[in-house]
């Protein structure tokens, strides 16, 4: 591999705010395009055993059960399960155990908040930029080989893009750590495959993987903190060691525990076709506004647009009562792109509508 100063260079001149989230776009009362959380009431599944826990909350958490449904459902030892309250927390826990990493890279664009915590924790972070005109796929000679520390999401936000499970796999050699970032991986589908397409969350053969995923997007568990880490085990005993005690709370394992099972898988693989469905029509639509570049194809609850003007744009969307996500707060991305949410089909219908005559005036 080798690198290409071109698209590898370390933060400079104008910095993206990596604080900023979608829930700041958010606000009451306006229609909600810019967070990627799926707004349905939890099925009784999973709120029932939530609910059960608020009687008993005296006992300290207890992880071993669900560790275990968690590592069972990703075909793993409990020993390479490392549960966390959210995924956010498990880029903090990777950025502190790891602090004798040399040239940690962080895979642009995608998710801040991996940058942000190698950052708080004193890294110095190469940036490795993916092409826009290529649809931001990864190229895995674009990853320097002396990097120690990757970061990478799979698939991506904002670009909902879905690297090869090959593409990724690639990066993975003794002496680095592969952080992959999967916390919209149960968001994918792909026909005839019976579970997540391109998902590392089973492989157990690439050394220094970290996946890193999340139970708050397609379950609308975000205010709980639920997510965890799949891994060596040694690498995670590692990233225990800094985490708090008891970081995991009793209502978020019974979660967990729910999630992992095997009625929660059924309904996840039925939701991510529903959602692919509703996804093609959201980008049929677009297909029809002159202007709009949609980056594809998209592959999980969201779709990133091109839009030349898209800062006014956004603005009058907001005086309209519509909250989409800027794109210039995403290293890679600048003021002319938007990341907007999939939604049902009268909802994205409403949309289209509203961002035509926002465009037109």
């Amino acid at each position: 591999m080798s690198d290409q100063p071109s698209t590898l260079a370390p933060p400079t001149g104008f910095e993206p705010d990596l604080g900023h989230h979608g829930d700041a776009e958010a606000t009451a009362g306006l229609i909600d395009l810019a967070v990627n959380v799926r707004r349905a009431r939890p099925p009784a599944w999973l709120a029932d055993p939530i609910a059960a826990t608020l009687t008993d909350l005296a006992r300290y958490p207890d992880p071993a059960p669900a560790r275990a449904a968690v590592a069972a459902r990703h075909r793993r030892h409990p020993n390479e399960v490392l549960l966390t309250a959210g995924a956010a927390e498990g880029f903090v826990l990777i950025a502190q155990a790891l602090r004798g990493v040399r040239r940690p890279v962080v895979v642009h664009p995608q998710f801040t908040e991996p940058e942000a915590a190698l950052r708080a924790a004193g890294h110095q972070v190469e940036r490795v930029l993916l092409d826009a005109a290529d649809d931001f796929r990864l190229d895995p000679s674009r990853v320097p080989a002396d990097a120690d520390l990757v970061m990478i999401g799979n698939p991506t936000n904002p670009t909902s893009v879905l690297h090869p499970a090959r593409s990724v796999a690639a990066l993975a050699r003794p002496g680095r750590v592969l952080v992959v970032d999967e916390a919209f991986a149960d968001t994918t589908a792909a026909p005839g495959h019976p579970g997540e397409p391109e998902s590392l969350a089973e492989r157990r053969d690439l050394p220094g993987l970290l996946v890193v995923r999340s139970l708050t997007k397609t379950w609308g568990l975000a205010g709980l903190r639920i997510g965890y880490l799949l891994g060596e085990a040694e690498l995670l005993s590692r990233l225990a060691a800094v985490q708090p005690l008891w970081a995991v709370s009793t209502p978020a394992l019974a979660a967990a525990s729910a999630c992992a099972s095997a009625v929660a898988v059924q309904a996840e693989r039925a939701i991510a076709a529903d959602l692919a469905a509703d996804r093609d029509h959201l980008v049929a639509r677009l297909a029809d506004l002159p202007g709009v570049r949609v980056v594809g194809p998209p592959a999980s609850a969201f779709v990133l647009l091109h839009l030349p003007g898209a800062t006014r744009i956004r603005a009058a969307l907001r005086e309209r009562g519509w909250a989409v996500r800027r794109g210039d707060t995403f290293p890679g991305l600048g003021p002319d792109w938007l990341r907007v949410a999939v939604r049902d089909r009268n909802t994205t219908d409403a949309f289209i509508d509203v961002l035509r005559e926002t465009m037109e005036a």
